[in-house]
């Protein structure tokens, strides 16, 4: 456990007391820990998600905040699952997995039929909502710029080592127009990542029926997770978290190598470009 007990959800929840605080309060840390009688340094492990606070901590805390208590019960029922090692929020909720990928030192993916969405861009992600037809029209903009705000973590100094599993099948399916799929490829081929290309070739012995990630820590438990639409999992229990490794090694194997998954991303994208070319020449 390297120390750390905290969750994903027990760290968004703790950030969002934080926020609570400043927002309501002029209280800084040491000073709400002095009116509650507490260490300052148990409002920081709180705060942190380091620590599970008793439902009276809770009550207290927001009580100092001025939050009503109908705000109270509702951060209540939700902060007594922030420490399951296995919990399950509706795909709508985007704060806890931004707050895991933001902190992780390691992140490896897997994609079927999608390229991951820390590397699409806007205008894939955009015709990719727009062809799943789950969310609203109106909740699109909202969910792509969310989407595009979290590749940010990419053009960090000290931005996590990233690996991303694609199946060959996601390069080859078209989502939006030509020039949309050749500007995805292209931007697969950035070198801020590690791309390992998972061929049709290979048959079924590479697919696997889910999406999956796995965020690794320096001084935290890794984390697995999965989607669906209509659920996304996060899995912090030694035993799921092994079979997610597992997964991976198995990928490891199983795909190309980062040389020549570029190369056929690369070829992909050339043929993209010809083919499009051919088709503006043809039109004129």
């Amino acid at each position: 456990m390297n120390g750390d007990p905290s969750t994903p959800y027990s760290r968004d929840l703790g950030d969002e007391l934080r926020q609570v605080r400043e927002r309501y309060t002029t209280f800084r840390g040491r000073r709400i820990a002095r009116m509650l009688g507490w260490d300052p340094g148990k409002v920081s492990n709180i705060e942190h998600g380091k620590v599970r606070a008793t439902e009276i901590d809770i009550i207290q805390y927001l009580g100092r905040c001025g939050r009503p208590q109908t705000f109270i019960e509702d951060f209540l029922s939700r902060y007594r699952s922030a420490f399951d090692h296995y919990f399950v929020q509706v795909p709508t909720n985007l704060r806890t997995v931004t707050m895991a990928e933001s902190s992780a030192d390691k992140i490896t993916t897997y994609n079927l039929t999608a390229i991951p969405g820390l590397v699409q861009t806007e205008e894939y992600a955009t015709a990719y909502f727009e062809i799943g037809g789950v969310v609203s029209p109106e909740d699109i903009k909202t969910f792509v710029r969310f989407r595009m705000e979290r590749q940010a973590i990419l053009q960090r100094p000290n931005r996590p080592h990233c690996t991303f599993y694609v199946h060959e099948n996601a390069l080859r399916l078209k989502v939006g127009s030509d020039e949309v799929m050749e500007d995805q490829l292209m931007r697969l081929l950035f070198h801020t990542h590690v791309i390992r290309i998972v061929p049709a070739s290979i048959g079924a012995a590479g697919i696997f029926d889910a999406p999956y990630v796995l965020w690794e820590y320096e001084k935290r438990s890794s984390v697995a997770y999965t989607e669906s639409d209509l659920a996304m999992v996060f899995v912090q229990d030694l035993a799921g978290v092994k079979m997610c490794k597992s997964i991976f090694a198995r990928l490891d194997a199983l795909a190309l190598s980062e040389e020549q998954s570029r190369s056929m991303v690369a070829d992909l994208a050339s043929r993209s470009r010809e083919d499009l070319s051919g088709r503006k020449l043809h039109l004129a």
